[in-house]
């Protein structure tokens, strides 16, 4: 279940309304669209909000948890990121790394753009190097040959304390799933005006969300979002296990739920030379993230260069 919003939230999304209505959508549509707004955290390095972990850092890892084979993109402190501003039911304690890299081709042997590592409160942890990223002046422990572009890209990332800010966030996309089997296009489901609503929000968010690099929970968007890029990192992440189960690879063979049942876990927006425009999402079961498993999340990578 998603955290309900409060009214103080709801208040924000006056200009979206004013601007649907301009377009001529009818007051009841407006109103059926604003009902789906969920909350979010807009985590910024230059706001007044509550410290809630940082960019970059060092990267601290229990003894026996071996390095990701991605770079740190930040450390987050989960009894600071309460449901009620996230939407995301995250461990009441304890700290969560996301991991990350704006490319997929760089890592053909991946199913994934990054990965998710919770380490509980109290789980002793000590100072690491990445097998393929060096932390920032540890060059020296990095065990395997790293292309240049990769380490141009990785030595921009931010390294600054993220605050939390509570934000609301309304569908970026107006395509829904289709209603039947071989139909590749239908519009959101009961919503015949989803394509002007979804452009209200677009044309008017940047006015009513914080602006952010990253985000906890909400609805996902990128450039070019037509479709809900939740339900396609999900689809993603079920089409690669069943090719992976096809093809004898090594996989966890309990089945992954159906793509309504995941949740946007965190979203960073790159802003890095060389990816501008690009985006990462972090895609979650529901159960799993209640259960506090994230071995299954999947990171999925979207530009329009």
């Amino acid at each position: 279940m998603l955290s309900p919003m409060t009214h103080d939230l709801i208040g924000r999304l006056k200009p979206f309304r004013e601007e649907a209505l301009r377009r001529g959508v009818p007051p009841e549509d407006v109103e059926r669209w604003i009902a789906m707004a969920r909350p979010s955290g807009t985590l910024t390095a230059h706001g007044t909000g509550p410290f809630v972990g940082r960019f970059g850092g060092p990267l601290m890892l229990p003894a026996d948890v071996p390095a990701p084979a991605y770079p740190l993109l930040a450390t987050l402190d989960c009894a600071a990121l309460p449901e009620k501003l996230t939407g995301v039911p995250l461990p009441v304690d304890g700290r969560l790394l996301l991991f990350g890299f704006p490319e997929m081709a760089y890592f053909s042997g991946n199913d994934s753009a990054g990965s998710v590592l919770y380490v509980p409160a109290g789980m002793p942890v000590e100072k690491r190097g990445s097998e393929f990223f060096p932390e920032h002046g540890d060059e020296e422990e990095v065990e395997v040959e790293v292309d240049e572009e990769i380490l141009d890209i990785c030595e921009q990332y931010p390294q600054d304390e993220l605050r939390l800010s509570a934000d609301i966030s309304l569908p970026y996309h107006f395509i829904g799933p289709p209603p039947e089997p071989g139909l590749k296009i239908a519009e959101f489901p009961g919503h015949p005006r989803a394509w002007d609503l979804a452009q209200a929000w677009s044309d008017t968010c940047e006015d009513i969300i914080v602006d952010g690099a990253l985000r906890i929970g909400g609805y996902a968007s990128h450039e070019c979002t037509e479709t809900d890029p939740i339900t396609a990192a999900a689809e993603e992440a079920i089409l690669l296990r069943q090719q992976a189960a096809r093809s004898g690879e090594p996989f966890d063979s309990e089945e992954l739920p159906a793509p309504e049942n995941w949740v946007l876990l965190a979203q960073w927006d790159v802003d890095l030379q060389g990816r501008e425009g690009a985006t990462l999402h972090w895609v979650i079961p529901y159960q799993d993230l209640a259960e506090r498993r994230f071995d299954r999340v999947h990171v999925s990578f979207f530009w329009n260069p």
